[in-house]
């Protein structure tokens, strides 16, 4: 997030999601990673047992709302997504992560 950000003092998010649909094998935590590191958000993806997308994200509650959109209705290319669940919505005094990971 740039210095100039005028979201930087803005309270913190941090929220667990889990996509449905057809989302793996598209690159989709790929394309999570990317634009979390681009919005200046932080945690973590990765692709589930179950034929699912895990994660979890924190930061500006208008930058996690603009991806919990592109986690609803957008997705990777080759994506077809069902839906998104999004749970434990709390505000964090500080980003609990650095940076973006795919985990495995």
């Amino acid at each position: 997030m740039a210095t100039d950000d005028p979201l930087r003092n803005e309270p913190l998010l941090s929220v667990e999601f889990e996509v449905f649909g057809k989302v793996q094998g598209v690159y989709f935590p790929k394309y999570v990673r990317d634009i979390c590191l681009q919005l200046g958000i932080c945690g973590w993806v990765k692709n589930s047992k179950t034929g699912t997308i895990l994660g979890k994200m924190q930061g500006p509650r208008a930058y996690v709302d603009q991806m919990a959109q592109w986690l609803t209705n957008v997705g990777s290319p080759g994506s077809e997504i069902d839906r998104c669940d999004f749970t434990n919505w709390e505000g964090v005094s500080r980003q609990q992560y650095k940076g973006f990971a795919i985990r495995f």
